[in-house]
């Protein structure tokens, strides 16, 4: 993996600045920007709507966009895959679309992100669903005893991150899909954090849904894929109908057309969603087991970086069970003024606050105000690594 050559796709970083902040959102290379602006240059037209040559060639690339994506999570087929504006709009048309019952069981975590957390209490609001929450350890490690005491034969879901987005810890989501289905559940993936920097398969997985953002995996922002498996796509609701999505329409009747069609109403966004297909190549390019690798060495060096610098705290288990996120305080610092300084004195950009995480930070880590939050892509290096140490380190040494 020749990072040096990565780092020229992405002429931000020409600035001088170092981008530690890809788990809220990744940078995006030239060939992804070549790729979309394709489309505005040569083919800007609606897809699946006209006959002419321009419209064609838009839906010719938008559908190898779609395969691109399929091949990328191994799915069996194309028509598995519903493109989205990110995994959030994935996770609610699955929470919306589903016919619960009274009584359904939902099966969830305390290490969610926002959006896999709080539509199921809305379902819980709204429909009379049982929503049960699992906490993992303080280090953010889930028991997959507790899915074995927990997931019963009630249980229509279990929705889970596949990697927390605060702690970078991984759920062992193909255990838990055993379980669940053992039971006659679904099991819903948040793949936000896991899709961008590691080999996902979602037929090995034994997933049912999966939600991924584009905006994580060197994509444009406003894309994004959700896939369900072709068994049970005829159980989900579109959450929302109109233009494309329909067979037939009549003065007192509809018919919905077949998936993914039957998802993606009305005009998507075409340039996005043909951006998250040049996306997938330049990662399958790369490879993900080098990006997967690559991160792993820079969060070691991180990690233990960290502990070694006095009044800082760092959070979740040893690198050997995480990803490149690294959720840490210094002293009693608000993590907004410790992003803040690194921002002045280093050119660091982190994230700092809740992550939209209120659960992990609350009953998890207990971190009242947040944390500070640094996570690593394909373009960082040893040498930003270091830089970040050392800028931290200063920050501490100026509490004593």
């Amino acid at each position: 993996m020749d990072v040096n050559k990565i780092r020229s796709d992405f002429p931000i970083l020409n600035s001088g600045i170092i981008y530690l902040d890809s788990a809220a959102s990744s940078l995006t290379p030239e060939p992804v920007l070549d790729k979309m602006m394709e489309f505005y240059h040569q083919y800007r037209a609606n897809i699946e709507r006209g006959v002419h040559r321009l419209s064609q060639k838009a839906s010719e690339e938008y559908e190898q966009a779609r395969v691109k994506v399929a091949s990328f999570i191994n799915a069996a087929h194309s028509t598995e895959v519903v493109m989205t504006k990110n995994t959030t709009e994935g996770i609610n048309l699955i929470a919306s679309g589903l016919d619960w019952k009274q009584g359904d069981r939902i099966v969830t975590t305390a290490l969610e992100h926002h959006s896999n957390f709080i539509v199921w209490l809305r379902a819980k609001k709204r429909y009379g669903a049982e929503v049960h929450v699992i906490r993992p350890s303080e280090q953010g490690l889930l028991d997959i005893d507790d899915f074995e005491k927990t997931v019963d034969g009630r249980t229509r879901l279990v929705a889970l991150a596949h990697i927390s987005n605060v702690l970078g810890t991984i759920a062992p989501v193909k255990e838990i899909a055993e379980i669940a289905h053992r039971h006659g559940a679904l099991l819903l993936i948040d793949g936000a954090q896991s899709v961008p920097h590691m080999e996902v398969d979602v037929r090995s997985l034994g997933c049912d849904f999966l939600a991924f953002s584009g905006h994580k995996m060197c994509a444009p922002t406003g894309s994004g894929a959700l896939y369900i498996r072709k068994e049970i796509v005829d159980q989900i609701e579109p959450l929302g109908i109109g233009g494309g999505s329909i067979a037939d329409v009549g003065l007192e009747y509809f018919t919905l057309t077949k998936s993914p069609e039957r998802f993606e109403a009305g005009t998507p966004p075409i340039a996005e969603a043909i951006g998250l297909g040049a996306a997938t190549d330049y990662l399958r390019h790369i490879g993900l087991r080098e990006v997967k690798e690559h991160e792993e060495r820079l969060v070691r060096q991180m990690y233990r970086g960290l502990l070694e610098i006095p009044k800082v705290s760092v959070y979740g288990p040893e690198p050997e069970k995480r990803v490149g996120i690294v959720s840490f305080n210094v002293g009693n610092l608000n993590p907004h003024d410790v992003a803040l300084a690194l921002d002045i004195s280093g050119n660091v950009m982190i994230r700092s606050g809740y992550h939209c995480s209120y659960p992990v930070m609350k009953e998890v880590i207990h971190a009242g105000a947040g944390t500070v939050r640094a996570s690593l892509y394909i373009y960082n290096t040893k040498e930003e690594v270091d830089t970040f140490l050392a800028t931290v380190r200063e920050i501490a040494t100026s509490l004593a």
